[in-house]
């Protein structure tokens, strides 16, 4: 059984959390969000700790207490420092270019793709084969680096197509006579 709920969750300097009945909000220098908690989940604030328990002992309010001290992290981590992922274009053309809210990629297709940055959420490319994805959000940041590799995920065969700066692809061989 997990025990990640039983480590409290530090709340660092210049941010502000405020508890309100299952409604958790954190502001701090990224920006503020909110997160409500489940049923099954208790918080208390203590000093600058926020400790999360299980109401009940039944395995979903023990599983889910654990979950919801990741998220509470997560929440507080966000505002105060956000959160990046590194994408990589790997292949002969392929490009990317950061327009405003939009993002211009050329990956091999006849026509370029055009993705619209949904807010919250901040697109910069350091060199034409590189993106950073930065939001205070971590699932919105996920979501949309997940959104613009699937355009051209990374294929075995020469390992083109738009990858995570760490992902590793295993190549294949190609076919012989």
């Amino acid at each position: 059984m997990s025990r990640i709920a039983n480590s409290p969750v530090e709340i660092p300097k210049g941010v502000e959390v405020t508890i309100s009945g299952q409604e958790v909000s954190a502001k701090g220098a990224k920006g503020s969000l909110t997160l409500t908690l489940h049923d099954h989940v208790a918080i208390t604030q203590e000093e600058s700790e926020l400790k999360l328990s299980a109401v009940g002992s039944t395995k979903q309010a023990v599983a889910m207490s654990g979950t919801f001290r990741s998220l509470v992290k997560n929440l507080v981590m966000g505002v105060s420092e956000g959160f990046e992922k590194k994408l990589e274009l790997q292949g002969v053309g392929y490009r990317a270019q950061a327009q405003g809210r939009s993002l211009n990629l050329s990956l091999g297709f006849s026509h370029p793709v055009v993705y619209q940055v949904p807010e919250g959420i901040d697109v910069e490319t350091p060199s034409q084969t590189q993106i950073l994805v930065k939001g205070m959000d971590k699932q919105r940041v996920g979501q949309v680096s997940a959104e613009i590799r699937a355009f051209r995920p990374p294929e075995p065969y020469k390992g083109k197509g738009v990858r995570y700066a760490d992902e590793y692809v295993k190549r294949k061989e190609a076919k012989k006579k």
